[in-house]
């Protein structure tokens, strides 16, 4: 073998190569120094858009999951002496955490019979949320309508934030009762005649993971 130098980019041999010798060069990368970026070093612009990132490394407040029903068709109730579940009006969610809050957001379009009474609550599970405190035989729910018209459709929203301190599977749902003698409605009005008047509208109910 034949010794050689390099300097920068040139590599200088001892002596002249002859025609039988075989010259191999094989460049060896050096290798970079890995080190970990100093606390808080990193910004947004810094993480890729396809990065997946631990819900445990979301800050306070976060929003991990949004789950969400959308009832687009109508449903009805009778008079009743308890409350009934309201057909297609749930949803579920599992926590990541136990320290996780739920917030809940309903938006639906009751109506029931001129000067009737329709109650509306929210649960989770079997639980009763976002009700009133007891007092006497008046009734414990989360909404209630009382409309002046047959014509009349009353928009009824419930925000709620839940601490189920879980992390299993749950289900938010939406239940009625119908106290006088005549049927309610959702996404009707109680009189439904058959022309451009009346309209078919849309309710919803939303939940999302709110981080601790």
């Amino acid at each position: 073998g034949k010794a050689y130098t390099a300097t920068g980019t040139a590599l200088t041999l001892s002596a002249a190569t002859a025609s039988t010798d075989t010259m191999y060069c094989v460049f060896l990368g050096r290798a970079l120094q890995t080190v970990n970026p100093a606390t808080n070093s990193i910004n947004n612009a810094m993480v890729s858009s396809s990065a997946a990132i631990a819900t445990s490394k979301l800050g306070a407040g976060a929003i991990a999951q949004v789950l969400s029903t959308t009832k687009t068709d109508t449903t009805s109730v009778t008079q009743a002496s308890t409350y009934a579940d309201i057909s297609g009006m749930s949803v579920s969610i599992t926590p990541s955490a136990t320290s996780s809050k739920i917030l809940c957001l309903v938006s639906c379009y009751p109506s029931t019979q001129s000067g009737y009474n329709l109650m509306i609550r929210l649960l989770r599970d079997s639980t009763n949320l976002c009700i009133g405190d007891a007092s006497s035989s008046r009734n414990q729910t989360s909404g209630h309508i009382h409309p002046n018209s047959d014509y009349d459709i009353i928009p009824t929203t419930i925000n709620f934030l839940d601490t189920p301190s879980s992390t299993s599977a749950l289900s938010y749902k939406l239940q009625w009762r119908q106290t006088d003698d005549t049927t309610a409605y959702l996404n009707r009005t109680y009189n439904d005649a058959d022309n451009i008047y009346r309209p078919r509208l849309a309710s919803t109910i939303t939940v999302m993971e709110v981080l601790a």
